[in-house]
Parts: structure tokens; sequence; C-alpha cells
């Protein structure tokens, strides 16, 4: 929501930014004022600057007049729109969760299985086969040939072999 926003106002700053620079010499064109307060639904600020419509009809102005008499002579439908002209939302709407993180997830979940299939394409592709040394055979192979050469005696591999009986010390 934020996004969208912030996208709508950057939108409409620069049409209207576009339209005076074309109209330069051309005429006046009137632009919105940007100084003055923009209404927003927030739920840590529970009164906004300014009502949410600013032109009022004349039903509505009607019953802003209406407004200033009695309450108790206001039905139930007429308090729920002179609500709807002050504010857009009620808390309970704000409140309301969004669908917003079935796309967050989709979303993540689209690039994590491009991400596979890019590692799967560079495993086929780009990489040769693995090396004859990572076999167990040539391990076991290598193993051998270095307690025969009797490799680091001291604290390496062949301080771990017991070599009268054959095996790995315990």
């Amino acid at each position: 929501m934020l996004a969208s926003r912030v996208f709508s106002l950057v939108g409409r700053r620069s049409i209207s930014t576009s339209l005076c620079l074309r109209a330069h010499g051309h005429g006046v064109v009137k632009a919105e004022d940007y100084t003055l307060p923009v209404y927003v639904d927030r739920r840590d600020v529970p009164l906004p600057e300014v009502a949410f419509v600013r032109d009022l009809s004349a039903q509505q102005r009607a019953l802003k007049e209406k407004e200033k008499a009695s309450w108790s002579a206001l039905s139930a439908d007429e308090k729920v729109e002179l609500y709807r002209i002050k504010f857009n939302e009620t808390y309970a709407e704000m409140k309301k969760g969004t669908n917003e993180w079935k796309t967050v997830l989709g979303g993540v979940l689209f690039f994590l299985g491009l991400t596979g299939i890019i590692l799967i394409w560079q495993k086929h592709f780009m990489y040769g086969p693995v090396p004859h040394t990572f076999s167990d055979e040539w391990l076991s192979a290598q193993t051998k040939r270095m307690l025969d050469m009797r490799v680091n005696p001291v604290q390496g591999i062949t301080a771990q072999w017991d070599f009268d009986k054959n095996e790995w010390k315990k």
C-alpha cells in the first residue's frame, strides 16, 4: 500500500510539473498545491488533518447542515454517511488483514525455483564430471598408500593405525 501511495504522489507531481513546463509561455496552468495537508488513514493518527471528501455534493452539503441540529434526528445511514465524508475507513477496516503475504510468498518461491533451475542448468552444462579421485576405491587406495609409507607417524594418520593387528587403534 505504501509503495502504491508513493508512486501515485510521485506520478501526480511529475504530471503537474510537466504540465506547468509545457504551458510555460503559453498561458497559465493551474497545478495542485502540494503544500496543503493530505488525507491519510492511519491507526496511529486517529484524526487526519483534512476531511476525506473535500468537494461536497449538494446532498452532502444538505446532510452537513442537518448535522448541526440534534443528532437524535439523524438516521443510522445518515450518521454513517457523515462519517464517510470525514473518514475513508473505520479502524476495523484499517486493521483488516490483506492478502499481500500471498504475493510476497509467491515471489519468494518463484525466485527460489528460478535459482534452483539455474543451479541445475549449471551442474548439467557448465561443470564437468566428478574427478575419479573422489571415488571410494581411490580414497581407500590412497589411505592404504599413506599407511604403507608411514606418513606423519607421530600425530597423523599412521599414529592412529595398529600395524601389528592391521586395524585402527581404539
